[in-house]
């Protein structure tokens, strides 16, 4: 017998106005929320890209009030970046993995490996001239763990929080989204010892349900102008234990390109 079909929907939910530091980034999502007439069930995954996150948690540095180190001023030479936002990278920074041209990267201190650790200059005001970066969230899951427990107060149910980012990977040209943070769901879902289709035993699998989720998610956010940081995700369904995003990070001495 044919099994049936299933479908997902991904709403992207308007009305977020630009996030400042200091706001209640729950009570503006839950106002969107109730401007949309999007009613939250049990098991709704909501994404939350990371610049309102990072932006509302005030994780802003100022460049003209960064001293270059010694150090950052000799990367700063072989990338071709400001020694100042190198010295903000370096802040971030456990170990640099890969150094080039116009590249640099690094193993976050949360233990992602990505460029220039998340540091970035896009999307966000530079008043009166002075030069900005935003910073990832201080701690991704704490913060999809807060906001998850503002709606399902909010709203009596139990659904899910992914925060976003986008990042390049080895071997493929371009970005995609991938999870920061997560809170009610199974962040990577073990399918070792499980049966295929022929009944043969999965040995390695391992499905990364958060990041599929992120890059589904970014498809609505966009990359540039679109300013639409918060998707409804509906019809998922899972039996695994709920995981937060740090299982999605491999440790060292089990990657072979480090």
């Amino acid at each position: 017998m044919a099994k049936e079909g299933k479908t997902v929907t991904l709403t992207a939910v308007p009305g977020i106005p630009l996030i400042e530091p200091g706001d209640d980034l729950g009570a503006i999502l839950i106002d969107s929320l109730g401007q949309s007439g999007i009613v939250p069930r049990d098991r709704d995954v909501f994404v939350v890209a990371q610049k309102i996150v990072s932006k509302a948690e005030g994780r802003y540095r100022s460049l003209r009030d960064v001293v270059p180190s010694g150090r950052a001023v000799e990367l700063a030479a072989t990338v071709g970046k400001d020694p100042r936002l190198v010295e903000v990278i370096l802040s971030e920074t456990r170990e640099v993995v890969r150094q080039a041209h116009n590249v640099l990267i690094v193993a976050h201190r949360l233990g992602f490996v990505v460029a220039n650790a998340g540091v970035d200059q896009s999307n966000i005001r530079h008043p009166d001239g002075d030069e900005r970066v935003l910073l990832l969230p201080e701690n991704p899951d704490a913060s999809c763990a807060a906001l998850k427990a503002r709606i399902d107060e909010c709203f009596g149910v139990d659904v899910g929080i992914v925060i976003n980012d986008s990042f390049g990977r080895p071997w493929r040209n371009g970005v995609v989204g991938v999870a920061l943070g997560a809170a009610g769901l199974p962040a990577l879902v073990n399918l070792i010892g499980s049966p295929d289709l022929f009944g043969r035993e999965m040995r390695v699998t391992e499905v990364a349900i958060a990041d599929e989720i992120a890059a589904a998610a970014s498809l609505l956010m966009g990359q540039t102008d679109a300013g639409l940081p918060f998707v409804h995700v509906r019809g998922l369904a899972w039996d695994a234990p709920v995981r937060d995003a740090a299982a999605l990070l491999r440790p060292k001495q089990h990657d072979l390109f480090r």
